[in-house]
């Protein structure tokens, strides 16, 4: 173990790396169902389809990750990339519609443009252009992006990731209807559902505060530590209000759905039906997702590996090329099995601040990951606002990047401020470093520092334009 992944050398244990693996497992063990339940609508196209996406979900995720840690000693962890699986089950639908056949027929379409993205994404890799494409990303944007993620870490921890439903499924979130809206409009909306909102927000306080108070006294495992505390306030709160958090194990099933993967999804591409949208649209709709993919993988492993403080004398990610090979493959497994892009996950950098340093974090959550194909009642039993506080507490901490920017040189402030806000509100790592690498780039060829500027980077530009104003 210790001449594998050289412990020493990075200044970690056993201990520590196996209580990181699980810190970030239990900051995105959320995919595991939700990324089935993006793609399927929820169930609307078949329970089938579902138990076929879902075991794509973790099979993908233990085998990406499993390749990150054997591959580039890496403590980072990947699984089906949020907002790609949106995109996805959109692609899937017009593919749907165009070729007049069912979604659950079309799938088989869109899995084709994973598969072929994937390719082109480990083409890249391999023939190292990746790596000239790390290099063309100045360090006026390099500065923003662990700040940028940060600000996505605590959207999801604050939006997203603590969302409640009311009787009518409509979506309530922490700081869009508690806070903005007031306790008496939000009781009316909720109705009585209002309980459990507020147990989510006192929830993710509780485990908010209690984390950065053991990170303070300097307490090994905080992260971890806190997300339980968390837990176990909210199982407490569950049973207050006369509910059971536990019910959901009576009835669950803990035998892997192989039989779905194999009949709905495993290698059941079809070409026909993706280009029946059209090959201008099939294309561009392939180049998109290579594109996200590519800078969301980028932006993640330098972020979170400069916050880790893991990065070399250069600044760059160290076995970065490795990393992004395990990334590409990662995606072509997951074409293969029955899901979106797979892609390096931001909630990595929970591991990463509980101490993981090397490839054997990510071996512990892979291996979790792949528990998961019979113990996912289990894992679902973690709640939500539980999670939202590491990520929040994550988030807070990696924003501290923002003291390394020149605010009074506005090539440099101006391509943060807006990657910043593009990361946040788009949540994708890659829209932000597309708007600061086109804000960079205008802004020092109209103030004559042609010098300044490499062709690649100006190339890049180009296409991120290309990207956010042409529909494809």
């Amino acid at each position: 173990m210790e001449k594998f992944f050289k412990l020493k050398e990075h200044g970690t244990t056993v201990r520590t790396e196996i209580l990181a693996g699980l810190s970030t497992f239990m900051t995105m063990a959320y995919i595991i169902a939700l990324n089935p339940n993006l793609l399927t609508g929820f169930g609307a196209h078949g329970q089938s389809l579902w138990n076929a996406v879902f075991m794509a979900t973790v099979l993908s995720a233990a085998i990406g990750t499993a390749l990150m840690a054997l591959l580039a000693n890496l403590p980072f962890a990947m699984a089906p990339g949020m907002g790609l699986n949106s995109y996805f089950a959109t692609v899937v639908a017009s593919i749907a519609a165009a070729a007049g056949v069912t979604y659950s027929e079309a799938f088989g379409g869109g899995l084709a443009i994973i598969l072929i993205s994937g390719v082109l994404f480990l083409i890249l890799t391999l023939f190292k252009i990746r790596e000239k494409i790390v290099d063309a990303i100045p360090n006026a944007v390099r500065l923003g992006i662990p700040a940028g993620i940060g600000l996505m870490l605590i959207n999801i921890g604050l939006g997203t990731n603590a969302g409640v439903f009311n009787s009518e499924g409509s979506a309530f979130y922490m700081l869009g209807s508690f806070f903005t809206d007031g306790p008496s409009a939000t009781k009316a909306a909720m109705g009585d559902s209002y309980g459990t909102m507020v147990l989510y927000v006192i929830t993710m306080f509780i485990g908010l505060f209690a984390i950065a108070v053991l990170s303070r006294k300097k307490v090994k495992g905080s992260v971890l530590l806190g997300m339980l505390g968390a837990s176990v306030v909210y199982w407490a709160g569950c049973f207050i209000m006369g509910q059971n958090p536990f019910a959901s194990l009576a009835t669950a099933n803990f035998l892997p759905p192989f039989g779905d993967m194999f009949s709905k999804t495993f290698f059941k591409f079809n070409f026909k039906t993706l280009f029946s949208m059209g090959y201008f649209a099939a294309i561009m709709t392939i180049i998109s997702f290579c594109m996200v993919d590519m800078f969301d993988t980028i932006g993640t492993l330098y972020g979170t590996a400069k916050r880790a403080k893991m990065l070399d004398k250069s600044g760059n990610v160290p076995n970065m090329n490795k990393a992004m090979l395990s990334d590409s493959v990662a995606t072509c497994v997951g074409a293969c099995t029955g899901t979106s892009t797979v892609t390096t996950f931001i909630e990595s950098a929970a591991g990463v601040e509980e101490g993981g340093r090397t490839g054997l974090t990510a071996l512990t959550t892979a291996a979790l990951f792949l528990a998961c194909m019979f113990i996912a009642p289990i894992a679902a039993l973690i709640p939500a606002p539980a999670t939202s506080a590491a990520l929040v507490y994550v988030g807070v901490l990696m924003m501290s990047s923002l003291k390394e920017v020149d605010y009074g040189d506005i090539c440099q402030s101006v391509p943060v401020a807006l990657l910043l806000i593009f990361m946040m509100v788009t949540s994708g790592v890659g829209n932000g470093i597309g708007i600061g690498l086109i804000a960079y780039t205008v802004l020092k060829l109209c103030t004559g520092k042609f010098k300044d500027v490499s062709p690649l980077t100006i190339v890049l530009s180009v296409l991120f334009i290309g990207k956010f104003f042409i529909t494809f």
